[in-house]
């Protein structure tokens, strides 16, 4: 029971401390203020005033500059977004430039490989054509050359046995039948073979 009355009275006088506290620093800010010669209605009036101006610069001053800088700052963020996506598609387009060289590099020393390659079969196949035709034209010259000497054998036949069937008939004073031509022309024809 005593606490039970502490406690009741522990907190009447709470409230009661806090009102005393409060009035003794309404005292001591009174004092203070009336020390440094504060005149209360012209310092509540300043106040009002103070607070219709920062009311109105914050409304119609503070905020449309923060809003400009706050664009001006999303500008500036697009902005560099912007130049590194210009920046990455630059990278972009130059490997694909670069890869395009290559490409195109690649091909024209496979295009020059393979017109190497052709001219070498096209030499090769001029160089055989060459050699066939200086075959064709050898074994031409040969077939040329055997037929005139054949006819050439002939014709120096005939005339042997003609020289032969001369000499002959000179040589033994008489005159040669077809049989006795026929014969030395045969005997001649053997010797010459031989």
């Amino acid at each position: 029971m005593a606490q039970a009355r502490n406690a009741s009275v522990s907190r009447l006088p709470l409230t009661q401390r806090h009102m005393d506290s409060y009035f003794f620093a309404a005292g001591i800010i009174g004092a203070t203020a009336e020390q440094f010669g504060v005149n209360w209605p012209h310092f509540i009036s300043q106040v009002i005033s103070f607070g219709i101006v920062a009311f109105l610069l914050h409304r119609f001053a503070y905020k449309p500059i923060l809003q400009v800088l706050e664009e001006r700052r999303q500008r500036i963020a697009e902005g560099l977004a912007n130049a590194e996506k210009i920046k990455a598609e630059l990278a972009k387009t130059e490997a694909a430039r670069q890869e395009v060289l290559n490409q195109a590099n690649l091909q024209a020393n496979r295009l020059i490989e393979e017109a190497r390659a052709a001219a070498e079969r096209l030499r090769e196949q001029k160089n055989q054509e060459t050699i066939a035709q200086v075959n064709q034209i050898l074994a031409k010259a040969k077939e040329s050359s055997e037929a005139e000497l054949a006819r050439m054998k002939a014709e120096l036949r005939r005339e042997m046995i003609r020289l032969v069937a001369e000499t002959t008939a000179k040589v033994t004073g008489k005159i040669l039948t077809v049989d006795d031509q026929r014969r030395l022309a045969e005997e001649t024809n053997r010797q010459l073979a031989a």
